[in-house]
């Protein structure tokens, strides 16, 4: 069996690139990334095509305070597009085609119509239903609406009614599709995989504070106002929340209107640092109203940080509510506090909370798991027999 894949930069698809190759499937993976940024993902280099004539100098004006918005946008618009048409002319002859949604509609038609299969991989919800959130989440606020891409949400859809199946990282992004109107059948769950080599328990938080963490972009997108909200109503002496990740444009005005007392933003900080702050806190709290799948909650497991998620997080996917965390409505502010209140009260619960964490986090999936489940979807799709020698599952995280 001879699978190509097609990404945007990187995102998990290297990670599923090594997946095919180790069990020969890997004909090809192309990226809009220059092979010196990729040659780090571990791949052969025969393996590997690139296309950055696009990508590269957009990301590299990006850095540039002269780059005029709306030729930003443009070459965010055209990237996909000349991507796929390149990857149409180059592909060579394969069983099936993945695609990140988005950048593989001409490509995935020209396999199809040699006879292989088109698999649109979409790492969050369904863009229709991805925008009707924001768009509400931008009037709750009272912000502007960015640049509406209408485009975008065309192609997407494009995209999706043309793929023989759709991939999503969680049960929340599947149902988003059904909710837009797309076959069950069609759309197919495949939990990205977890390194957590890296995340493990380095220190006890401390008795006489609550110490709450937040890690993720600073933005709507991710709850963030719903986030400051119920943290003012938690009461605790000693309370304290660390936000790390870069602050959104849209949102430097608004924080000046929520409430940000005992409240510190890090931005961005390394890996190493991260794990101390998770292992170091009573609780990561994600209030996202829009995701894929949210992995930095089983980092924070890892680290025996109970979590308290919305469902929009994928957290159904990671753990059980009332056991290794809690599981909250979208933008519910009260449950939100409720959780905290509770957790900052009880410490015989973070106790059993962080212990069954840690537990869970061991059945969580690597990327051997991620590699055997997308390895089943494709025999069963392109109908190619499995052979005896070839890998069907590996234990591992």
């Amino acid at each position: 069996m001879q699978i190509v894949q097609a990404v945007l930069g990187v995102f998990h698809h290297f990670e599923l690139a090594h997946q095919l190759e180790r069990r020969g499937h890997l004909r090809k993976i192309y990226s809009t990334w220059p092979w010196a940024r990729l040659k780090r993902e571990g791949l052969p280099r025969a393996l590997v095509g690139t296309f950055p004539w696009v990508h590269l100098p957009d990301y590299l004006l990006d850095l540039r305070s002269f780059y005029p918005p709306a030729v930003s946008r443009a070459m965010k618009r055209i990237n996909p597009l000349v991507f796929d048409q390149w990857t149409r002319l180059v592909i060579p002859p394969c069983d099936a085609f993945i695609g990140i949604s988005g950048a593989g509609l001409l490509t995935g038609q020209k396999v199809q119509r040699q006879g292989g299969k088109y698999i649109c991989d979409r790492g969050s919800t369904h863009q229709r239903f991805m925008d009707r959130v924001l768009r509400e989440e931008f009037a709750r606020w009272g912000l502007p609406l960015p640049v509406e891409t209408p485009h975008v949400t065309e192609r997407e859809e494009a995209c999706y009614a043309a793929a023989d199946r759709i991939t999503v990282p969680s049960r929340v992004a599947r149902r988003s599709f059904l909710e837009m109107g797309v076959a069950p059948e069609k759309v197919e769950v495949i939990p990205y995989g977890v390194r957590l080599d890296q995340f493990r328990k380095l220190a006890d938080p401390a008795r006489d504070t609550f110490e709450v963490l937040f890690a993720g972009q600073v933005s709507l997108r991710k709850g963030v106002p719903y986030l400051l909200e119920a943290f003012a109503r938690v009461r605790h002496p000693h309370k304290h929340l660390t936000v790390v990740g870069s602050v959104q444009a849209h949102m430097q005005d608004l924080l000046l209107r929520l409430p940000t007392a005992d409240v510190t933003f890090l931005g961005s900080i390394p890996q190493a640092k991260l794990v101390e702050r998770m292992s170091r806190s009573h609780c990561l709290v994600l209030p996202s109203v829009e995701e894929g799948l949210a992995l930095v909650q089983a980092q924070a497991m890892a680290c025996e940080c109970p979590v308290i998620a919305t469902v929009a997080t994928g957290a159904e996917d990671l753990f059980t509510d009332g056991v290794e965390g809690f599981i909250v409505g979208d933008g519910d502010v009260k449950a939100l506090t409720l959780r905290m209140q509770q957790l900052a009260d009880d410490g015989e619960l973070r106790g059993r909370m962080a212990a069954a964490a840690r537990v869970r986090v061991g059945s969580v999936g690597g990327w051997e798991e991620y590699g055997r489940r997308w390895d089943a979807l494709l025999h069963a799709l392109t109908g190619v027999r499995k052979l005896p020698e070839e890998t069907t599952s590996v234990n591992g995280i």
